[in-house]
């Protein structure tokens, strides 16, 4: 499948301090991939990079295969939401769209309402932007960013300011917009559940490097629940384990037994690893999350 858009140790330097330090980033035609990074980590600074809103120090950024910073129609094919929504505080928000959709050659009079309606809008009337709710000004942003039917989307943090209905709202639209018009998206969100249920692709940052970039599947299986058993006997306690039933073990090279199954049978394991004489040093039920992956991977834990 073609990446829609590729960066090739793209840096990004203010003083002496590397904001982006050789970032390599692909990101595949009708993917939602998912930026994964602390504040400050390089998130903001790359998708700015790729939006045309700020320019590398070194290394170079494709879009659609052309060298981005020759963008030439791309930035028609390109919607964004980053930091500022861009809208006027003094008009409503169809005026606003009215006016994007003007500055992009849009005609179609419907499309400002179109878009309202997408975004759960619909109903705000005549009441001026710089009256809405921070909900409303992102729901906004984000509608702004839709306009045109753009072939991909970059949003930094959309759920900011949402209600628990309106997160559903816009995870809910982001995942239609994919399957029923094949747009890619670039999304960062420090809330990384969410981000988990439509994420197909992930990206994680961490002080200006990408040290992971992976699928959603293999994602998930880092962050699989598991037991995690210490013994003096590692082969005696497979052994055990295998006669009760457990399909799922992986002895690890310190002896160490990571049981993926049937994480709710902890105190059994222990009753049988007694009746064995297998003495358990240590046993621990890990439940996975990609916030728990996440941490250990940056922290140089135990997934690092």
């Amino acid at each position: 499948m073609e990446n829609i858009v590729e960066t090739i140790n793209l840096t990004k330097k203010y003083g002496d301090k590397y904001a982006l330090d050789k970032v390599s980033v692909h990101v595949r035609k009708g993917e939602i991939y998912g930026l994964v990074g602390r504040n400050g980590a390089g998130k903001t600074t790359l998708m700015r990079i790729i939006c045309g809103l700020s320019h590398a120090t070194a290394g170079e950024f494709k879009l659609f295969g052309q060298r981005g910073d020759r963008p030439g129609m791309i930035a028609q094919r390109r919607g964004m939401l980053i930091e500022d929504p861009g809208y006027f505080s003094e008009f409503d928000a169809e005026t606003n769209l009215r006016i994007k959709c003007k500055l992009l050659g849009i005609n179609d009079r419907e499309e400002p309402q179109r878009l309202l309606r997408m975004v759960g809008l619909g109903d705000a009337g005549k009441k001026k932007v710089g009256n809405y709710s921070l909900g409303m000004k992102q729901r906004l942003g984000i509608a702004i960013a839709m306009a045109g039917n753009p072939d991909i989307v970059v949003l930094d943090e959309p759920i900011n300011g949402l209600d628990p209905q309106g997160i559903v709202d816009i995870r809910e639209m982001i995942v239609r917009m994919r399957k029923e018009q094949g747009t890619t998206f670039i999304i960062s969100s420090h809330i990384l559940d969410e981000l988990s249920k439509f994420a197909t692709s992930y990206g994680i940052i961490n002080k200006g490097s990408l040290i992971m970039e992976c699928s959603a599947e293999e994602l998930a299986e880092k962050c699989e629940s598991k037991i995690e058993l210490k013994t003096d006997s590692p082969a005696g306690a497979a052994a055990v384990l295998e006669r009760m039933g457990f399909a799922q073990i992986r002895v690890q090279e310190d002896g160490r037994i990571d049981i993926f199954d049937s994480p709710e049978r902890i105190g059994e394991i222990t009753l049988a690893m007694a009746g064995n004489g297998i003495t358990t040093y240590e046993m621990t039920k890990k439940v996975g999350t990609i916030e728990n992956y996440y941490l250990n991977l940056v922290e140089g834990g135990q997934y690092a």
